[in-house]
């Protein structure tokens, strides 16, 4: 079994306004020093996979098929082996 971290954001260059309301409400707060936010997805994923490129494969193709819009959004994801419990 394995663990797929999912992160999903903005492309550069494509606007985000709910990161720009972050960053003027973090402004407010006294956080001058934050320049930019970013908001994007995060998502953990277990699968079977008989192995890691296997496993790799699949979730690649899940980012391009349904977690993110290859037009607007950049993906990134590490694979972990899952040793902990499933819950059924």
């Amino acid at each position: 079994m394995w663990q797929a971290r999912i992160y999903v954001t903005p492309k550069k260059g494509i606007l985000d306004p709910q990161g720009s309301a972050v960053s003027k409400a973090l402004g407010s707060l006294g956080f001058q020093q934050v320049s930019e936010v970013r908001v994007g997805k995060y998502l953990v994923v277990k699968l079977e996979a008989p192995g890691r490129e296997e496993a790799e494969r699949a979730v690649d193709q899940m980012c391009r098929r349904l977690l993110a819009n290859p037009v607007i959004e950049d993906y990134t994801f590490e694979i972990a082996e899952f040793l902990g419990r499933v819950n059924h």
